[in-house]
C-alpha cells in the first residue's frame, strides 16, 4: 500500500486531516488529527513510556510552547537555524534551494552548505522557476522560527522549534529536586513549531509536529562503563556503512567502531525494540551515520533511524551526541552553575538525545500495516492490538426481538476499559469489512443464540476465524490480546 492509500484511509476512516480545510485561506503543513488518529497516537505514547521511560528510570516534564528570546539566543536557533531559500526574480516565488535542485537535478546538497554551493549548481544546471522559468536571485538562509510578541509592549518571544530547551534550562532544578544521579534520561512530549518553507505530504513535513524527545545527561569519561548494555548486547541493529545496510548486534557494533561507544549502542539498541513492537518492519530500516555537513549545528555525532517506505526512505528519530553544547551555552548566558557531581567529583555533563518524529512515525506504522486482500475483498489495517484504535466492535446482527438492548449492554460493560465500537447498522459483512480498515483486532456479534446460552461469536480480524464465546469470558480474552507487551 502506497502514500495515497495511507491518505484516502486517514480522511476516510478519521486518523487525520487538514486544519481549517472549510476555509480557502487555510495554511499548508497542520493537521489535526481524527478520533482513530488520536486514539492510536496515545496508545503509542504509551508504549513510548514504557519502552524507553520508564525502562530506565527516566523523568517525564511538560515544559512551555513559548519560550524567552535568551532561550535560543543560547542554544544558537537564532544564529543557524535555517534553511536555504531562493527566490524568483520574476515572480517572487519562493523554494528550498536543496529540494529544487535534486527535484530537477538529482543532485544532493546538504541543507547546511555554503550558500556558494548552491548557487553554483543552480547556475551550471541552468535551473529556473517551476512556475515561470525566470531567473533565480542568490541563495540566501531562512531562519525556520516561529515569533511571537509578549504583553502590550510586544516584548520578543518564540514557540519553540524543538521540546528540548526546557529540559535543557531545567537540569539544573531537575536534578537536585529529583536526586538525580548520572546517567540520567528526561523525557518530553510535546509540539514544535517550525516555519518550513514548502510543508508537504500531509504528516510528514508539517509547520505543528509532535515530537517526543529524550535527552539522557551523561559523564563523558564514562561511556563504555554503562552496566545496562548487557540487557542489549545481542539486540540486533542494522547500520548503513558506505553504500549497505549491514545488521549486526550492538557488540558487534562498537567492537567494530560502527558505534563510537557502548552508550549510544545501548540507546540505538532500546530504540529498535521499541519499534519492533510497533510493528514497523524493522528490516526495512537503518541507522545511517551523518556527515560533517548534515548533521546539525549542536551534534558531535549524529545518527538517523530512518525506516523505508513507498516514497523513500524517512527519518524518524534524529540520534544526537550533543557533548556539553548545550549546558554549556546556557550556562554562559545566563550565568547559572550547570555542573553536577558524580562520584564526588564535578562534571559538566554531556548529553545524547533521541528525537522522535510522533507524525512520521504513525505514518510509517500505517503503511507498513495496511495491506488489501484481494481474495477476501477487503483491506486491513494489521497493526498491533495495543496500538488499534478501536478494541473491538460490538455489533448486533439485527436490531429487533431483544437483540440491541442485549448488544448494549455488553457495549456498556466494555466501553469504561477498551475502546469498543457499537454499530447496529448494515450488513453484517460491511461492517465487519470497516472494522478491518480501522485496524480493531476483534469484533463480537449478538445473534438471537446469545438470548438462549448468553454466547456471542468473537471474529479475528487478522484470521477472520470465528468462535463461540461466553459473555462472561469476553473480558479476560481482550485483555490477554490487547495488553501491551
Amino acid at each position: 500500500m502506497n502514500y495515497d492509500n495511507i491518505m484516502q484511509l486517514a480522511l476516510e476512516r478519521g486518523f487525520y486531516f487538514p486544519s481549517c480545510e472549510i476555509y480557502a485561506d487555510a495554511q499548508a503543513g497542520f493537521w489535526e488529527y481524527g478520533p482513530a488518529g488520536a486514539s492510536m497516537k496515545s496508545k503509542f505514547l504509551e508504549l513510548w513510556r514504557r519502552e524507553l521511560v520508564r525502562r530506565d528510570g527516566m523523568l517525564e516534564i511538560d515544559g512551555s510552547q513559548i519560550m524567552s528570546q535568551s532561550v535560543f539566543e543560547a542554544s544558537g536557533h537564532l544564529a543557524s537555524f535555517a534553511d536555504p531559500i531562493i527566490r524568483c526574480k520574476n515572480c517572487s516565488s519562493t523554494f528550498r534551494a536543496d529540494r529544487l535542485i535534486f527535484e530537477v537535478s538529482k543532485i544532493e546538497i546538504p541543507e547546511s552548505a555554503d550558500l556558494a554551493d548552491f548557487d553554483k549548481v543552480i547556475s551550471e544546471k541552468n535551473i529556473r522557476c517551476s512556475k515561470c522559468k525566470g531567473e533565480f536571485d542568490k541563495a540566501r538562509k531562512f531562519n525556520m522560527m516561529f515569533k511571537v510578541e509578549i504583553g502590550p509592549e510586544g516584548e520578543p518571544a518564540y514557540l519553540r522549534p524543538e521540546t528540548c530547551q526546557s529540559i535543557f534550562v531545567d537540569f539544573p532544578r531537575l536534578f537536585k529536586t529529583m536526586r538525580g544521579k548520572l546517567p540520567l534520561g528526561i523525557a518530553q512530549i510535546g509540539k514544535s513549531f517550525r516555519n518550513e518553507i514548502s510543508p508537504r505530504q500531509s504528516l510528514l513535513r508539517l509547520r505543528e509536529f509532535y515530537q517526543a524527545e529524550i535527552e539522557v545527561f551523561c559523564n563523558p569519561n564514562k561511556l563504555n562503563d554503562l552496566e545496562r548494555f548487557s540487557e542489549i548486547q545481542d539486540t540486533i541493529i542494522r547500520i548503513q556503512i558506505d553504500d549497505e545496510v549491514k545488521p549486526m548486534s550492538c557488540k558487534q557494533a562498537v567492537e567494530s567502531g560502527a558505534i563510537p561507544n557502548k552508550f549510544v549502542a545501548y540507546y540505538l539498541g532500546i530504540l529498535t525494540e521499541f519499534y519492533e513492537k510497533t510493528g514497523i518492519d524493522v528490516t526495512k530500516s537503518r541507522f545511517r551515520r551523518l556527515g560533517e555537513k548534515e548533521k546539525a549545528f549542536y551534534a558531535t555525532v549524529a545518527f538517523d533511524f530512518e525506516v523505508q517506505t513507498t516514497i523513500g526512505w524517512l527519518e524518524l528519530v534524529a540520534c544526537n551526541y550533543r557533548s556539553d553544547y548545550d549546558l554549556t551555552s546556557h550556562a554562559n548566558k545566563s550565568k547559572e552553575k550547570f555542573e553536577v557531581l558524580d562520584d564526588e567529583q564535578k562534571v559538566l555533563p554531556h548529553v545524547f538525545e533521541i528525537s522522535m518524529g510522533i507524525d512520521r512515525s504513525l505514518y510509517t506504522i500505517l503503511e507498513h500495516c495496511l495491506r488489501e486482500e484481494k481474495e477476501n475483498d477487503r483491506v486491513v489495517l494489521s497493526v498491533k492490538p495495543y496500538l488499534a484504535p478501536v478494541h473491538v466492535g460490538v455489533l448486533s446482527l439485527v436490531k429487533k426481538d431483544g437483540l440491541k438492548e442485549k448488544t448494549d449492554e455488553i457495549h456498556l460493560k466494555l466501553k469504561r476499559k477498551y475502546d469498543a465500537f457499537l454499530d447496529h447498522s448494515g450488513a453484517i459483512g460491511r461492517r465487519y469489512r470497516r472494522l478491518d480498515e480501522v485496524g480493531a483486532p476483534f469484533a463480537i456479534t449478538v445473534d438471537h443464540q446469545t438470548l438462549q446460552d448468553d454466547t456471542v461469536t468473537l471474529r479475528s480480524r487478522d484470521t477472520m476465524e470465528q468462535q463461540r464465546i461466553k459473555i462472561t469470558d469476553i473480558d479476560s480474552i481482550l485483555s490477554k490480546s490487547i495488553s501491551f507487551p
